[in-house]
């Protein structure tokens, strides 16, 4: 399949890695080699990650992508890794489902640890949680050096104890990677919101590095108990929890604005990661009017309107939508918006990604589909072009 749609080569800025069984025990320093992250069979015989003796992080992966390539429905992950896609954790085989998929090049998200790193809390000892953040992050920089250019996982930071996340982040910029996964509710945790000042050292760093900060779904406290009715069986809870997950970034964003955050570092680009982007015009025409209409005087920190500072430094991305890319990016801002594909998780845009997106773009004006595709993406990232020979073997057929 062509790596390219209307000749613009295609960049997923959402994917996940799989974590491999042996991700965190083959790394591990000797004395936390059997309390970190490791797979257990429960009494169900399905594969579970565990911390510790007693500390349960879910399945092998929200993996539903199978191993013959079909797409498994109705579950947030298939039991064991054998039933699996060995794309979802192999790096030369990810790089030859998206020669199948036609991704030039793919932005890769954790499962582990929570989309923000925000799993490893529930570890008492605080050394281990570090001990497991900075292996992961060790290890993704090897998946990224095997991706050949292609693949770009984000750094994991250990935000629980902040002059350490600053010193992870110049690591994760010195290991080559391109952007960080952010927890989006610290405040659930113990510590100071986002646009306290506590967190300013955090902030500098991420403004002095350029260093793109990505709220990904899910990557705090969760909503599924609060906006979701109980009763339902597992498939619905499963869809209504999926759709909830939105409404976490509809927060983040309207915070980062309204704090001042995004006033006082305006050069730090802030990506709302698997949120979808139909939603994000009302959102804007809600802050600019709430803003006129009852903030008249509190405005310190505040010298623009709130959709002026997301149209200056906030991005979001779409996948299964249809209105959204046909009738929102106009309001949204051709500059902020970006494709993904969610691959290998349950809504996953598998195997059709290719299909949709000329279905959804083709009447859109070929320089936006080009910002849409690629080039916001290399921009906010930092990526260098693809390599030029995977165009030929996606022509030839491997």
């Amino acid at each position: 399949m062509s790596l390219t749609v209307h000749g613009i080569p295609v960049i997923d800025i959402d994917s996940h890695y799989t974590e491999p069984p042996d991700l965190w025990t083959s790394r591990a320093p000797a004395k936390y080699k059997d309390a970190v992250p490791h797979i257990v069979i429960n009494d169900e015989g399905q594969q579970r990650w565990q911390v510790l003796d007693d500390i349960d992080f879910g399945p092998p992966g929200f993996t539903v992508v199978r191993d013959d390539g079909k797409k498994e429905y109705g579950t947030i992950s298939l039991d064991s890794f054998e039933q699996m896609s060995k794309a979802a954790t192999d790096p030369k085989e990810r790089l030859k489902m998206l020669d199948n998929l036609g991704v030039a090049q793919q932005i890769v998200y954790p499962n582990v640890a929570g989309f923000g790193s925000q799993n490893f809390v529930r570890i008492e000892d605080t050394e281990l949680r570090n001990v497991c953040c900075t292996v992961y992050n060790d290890a993704i920089a090897e998946f990224q050096a095997d991706g050949g250019g292609r693949l770009y996982p984000q750094g994991l930071v250990p935000f629980w104890d902040i002059p350490a996340a600053v010193e992870e982040l110049q690591r994760i910029k010195d290991l080559g990677m391109t952007g960080i996964t952010m927890c989006d509710t610290p405040e659930a945790f113990g510590l100071p919101h986002l646009g306290d000042p506590a967190w300013d050292p955090f902030w500098d760093a991420c403004q002095d590095m350029e260093m793109p900060v990505n709220f990904h779904i899910g990557a705090g406290a969760g909503v599924a108990d609060k906006l979701v009715w109980p009763g339902y069986g597992p498939q619905r809870r499963l869809a209504l929890t999926s759709i909830s997950l939105f409404i976490t970034n509809f927060k983040v964003i309207m915070n980062l604005i309204f704090s001042g955050l995004c006033e006082r570092y305006p050069n730090i680009n802030f990506v709302s990661v698997e949120s979808g982007i139909g939603w994000v015009p009302f959102l804007l025409e809600a802050m600019d009017y709430q803003f006129e209409e009852t903030v008249p005087t509190e405005r310190e920190g505040l010298t623009m309107k709130p959709s002026e500072y997301f149209r200056r430094q906030i991005f979001a991305s779409f996948w299964f939508e249809d209105f959204g890319p046909r009738a929102a990016i106009a309001e949204i801002g051709e500059d902020n918006v970006m494709f993904e594909t969610d691959f290998p998780h349950p809504t996953c845009l598998y195997p059709r990604a290719q299909e949709h997106i000329t279905e959804v773009l083709t009447d859109l004006d070929e320089g936006i589909r080009e910002k849409v595709l690629r080039t916001t993406a290399e921009r906010i990232y930092h990526l260098p072009p693809p390599p030029a020979e995977i165009y030929e073997s996606a022509a030839a057929g491997g």
